[in-house]
């Protein structure tokens, strides 16, 4: 043996690279289709298993961000197009997974088969997953929803701490709320809510009926009577009568109060209780009311003002007769009313022009006492009211005639004869003692005077003894008589006027003329 055969040669030894991929293997349409179905799934597994490690990544990428784009579950849901973008993602991977596994060995399991059964295993983690977003979506439906109903119960809250014209827009606001919760969403928790949050909504609402506030809770309980009917299909129980007798109750009370204040409003609100709650308690109450306050106007007749309760009466008596409403009883009762009214507010006149007349408002007084004399011709006291007319006309021009009111006594024992020396009708007015008119005929053949010849010395009127003037004699009683003289249409800018001071024992003889203005004298 030499000793190069049992020699050690020294050789280069170099160890081959790994590859990066598995070998090429014969194609499987098995494997195939188990590494799409294994892509499919959207974690990339099918990838891990022909050790494809980037496009695995990727795939955990891609995932993740649709994960991001859906978590947390939002009410609307994930966006159209991430969920496209996705899914053209998952078609594209799963195609190519197929491509690749045709002709490259798995590295475990090693048959095809088994991992096809494994990627249809797991193709559930994306169907469950789908599921539980699907419930955690609905889960944001139910709470967005929630959120709505504490958003009107906030608004309802607010209203309530304001006046009703202040918060009535955020009222229906809340009311709005309300309804569309129980008409797009009837299943949901928030809209079986509804009913419960209605009782406080009222309750809100209504709140001044309980505070006595009877005027201000009109407008707002009027509002709840409308609320069913924007809650259709939503059972309100009680609800849907509560503002009813409420209502009823504040109608009687406010308008009783401007009834008793001598306010014209109480025909809206007891014309609105007769027609819309005609058989209700407060319904009821109307009629004694108003007769009540025609019996106050009544006794203000003789009262310090009669001439403001007569037109007290007279509007009462309007407004009693402009109240509406059906029930029959009622109707007849406030009719009764209205002529009570009336007839009071006719007697009560003769009492205002008295009370006129002896504020020295004589010209009213006058105007009075004609039109009552004149409308109730057979009224025991029209008489009076004639002579208190004529003393308050001279009183006019006169004002110490208006001392005393007149009486209805009539004559005397004292005789006084006027004449008239004016070619006009006269018409003479006396007051005193007694007191009456009468109307001379115009002279004729008298003339007019110049005014300057009635004042020179000697100037006598109705001295012409070969003229027949037309004259009346009257009987009056001793006292002071004012003469009031007045041509026809009272032409002139002034009547004439005589203080007569009449005794016993004596002839008088009164004359009346005409110059710029009309005179009389004795």
């Amino acid at each position: 043996m030499t000793g190069d055969r049992f020699g050690m040669h020294e050789q280069d030894f170099v160890v081959p690279p790994m590859p990066s991929a598995p070998p090429s293997a014969p194609a499987d349409g098995a494997r195939a289709v188990a590494v799409a179905v294994l892509n499919l799934s959207g974690l990339g597994l099918g990838y891990a298993l022909v050790r494809r490690w980037l496009l695995m990544v990727l795939c955990w990428v891609a995932t993740a961000a649709l994960l991001l784009a859906a978590l947390p579950a939002d009410p609307n849901g994930v966006s159209v197009f991430a969920v496209v973008l996705y899914g053209v993602f998952l078609v594209l991977v799963t195609a190519h997974g197929a491509s690749v596994g045709l002709r490259t060995p798995l590295v475990w399991p090693g048959r095809a088969p088994l991992a096809l059964a494994l990627g249809l295993v797991l193709l559930l983690v994306p169907a469950g997953g789908a599921v539980l977003y699907d419930d955690a979506r609905d889960e944001a439906v139910q709470q967005m929803l929630l959120d709505r109903l504490d958003q009107a119960d906030r608004l309802v809250t607010a209203a309530g701490k304001q006046p009703f014209s202040t918060g009535e827009a955020d009222f229906r606001k809340a009311l709005a709320g309300y309804r569309d919760l129980r008409a797009d969403h009837p299943d949901s928790r928030a809209a079986e809510r509804v009913p419960a949050r209605m009782k406080t909504y009222y309750a809100t609402v209504g709140a001044a009926y309980g505070r006595g506030e009877y005027c201000e809770a009109i407008p707002p309980l009027t509002f709840l009577r409308t609320v069913p009917a924007t809650l259709r299909g939503t059972d309100l129980g009680e609800l849907r009568t509560w503002p009813d007798d409420r209502l009823a109750t504040s109608l009687y009370a406010c308008g009783s109060k401007a009834l008793t204040g001598g306010e014209a409003t109480w025909t809206t609100q007891f014309g609105e209780l007769l027609t819309t709650f005609p058989e209700s308690g407060p319904a009821a109450k109307v009629e004694p009311a108003v007769g009540s306050a025609v019996s106050r106007g009544e006794k203000d007749l003789r009262g310090d003002d009669p001439c403001a309760a007569v037109e007290q009466l007279r509007g009462l008596g309007s407004q009693i007769e402009s109240l509406p409403g059906d029930k029959a009883d009622i109707v007849a009762a406030l009719a009764k009313d209205t002529q009570r009214a009336a007839d009071s507010a006719d007697a009560g006149t003769y009492t205002c022009g008295v009370d006129q007349y002896q504020d020295g408002d004589f010209k009213t007084a006058q105007t009075t006492m004609t039109e009552y004399a004149s409308a109730h011709k057979n009224a025991g006291n029209a008489a009076r009211a004639k002579k208190i007319a004529i003393a308050a006309e001279i009183a006019q021009t006169v004002p110490a005639a208006g001392k005393r009111l007149p009486t209805t006594s009539t004559g005397g024992s004292i005789s006084v004869t006027v004449q008239n020396d004016s070619p006009d009708e006269v018409t003479v007015l006396y007051t005193g003692p007694v007191t009456g008119s009468f109307t001379l005929q115009g002279c004729g053949g008298c003339k007019t005077y110049p005014w300057s010849s009635t004042i020179t010395r000697g100037f006598e009127p109705c001295s012409d003894s070969g003229r027949n003037y037309p004259q009346r004699t009257i009987n009056l009683p001793a006292g002071t008589t004012y003469f009031l003289h007045k041509p026809k249409g009272d032409s002139l800018s002034s009547p004439a006027s005589d203080t007569a001071k009449i005794s016993p024992g004596y002839i008088y003889t009164e004359c009346a003329y005409t110059t710029e203005r009309l005179g009389s004298g004795f």
